[in-house]
């Protein structure tokens, strides 16, 4: 088995009205459950946006530097993340395709390195 990072950026989120992101977070939420049963749910979250930054570390000065906020100006934000437990490349793009379609908008499949597929 393998862990994969399936995750969004926030600006990808369309606009949605209150009762279509309940829509959305009930069908993810039906498919964590059923990615549990299956046995390669690990953890997920989401709800990140540029108002969730806490902070900045920068250690190029030799040790930690805190700042408000991100470091470096930009727009893109992570949004949301999960992470799945499966057998290869192949079962983590079936499952990245079965989030973005509960959800409504586009995802990114990363394997971890330390992974082995």
């Amino acid at each position: 088995m393998a862990l994969y990072l399936i995750a969004f950026n926030d600006e990808w989120v369309p606009d949605l009205t209150e009762a279509e992101i309940r829509e959305r977070g009930a069908a993810g939420r039906a498919l964590i459950e059923e990615m549990t049963a299956a046995g390669v749910f690990v953890f997920s979250d989401g709800a990140l946006d540029a108002s969730t930054v806490v902070c900045s570390v920068d250690p190029s000065s030799g040790s930690p530097v805190f700042t408000d906020g991100p470091f470096t100006e930009t727009k893109e934000h992570l949004g949301g993340l999960l992470i799945a437990d499966v057998p290869d490349d192949a079962a983590a793009r079936y499952w990245a395709g079965r989030v973005a379609m509960a959800v409504g908008w586009p995802q990114e499949v990363h394997r971890f390195p330390h992974s082995r597929a």
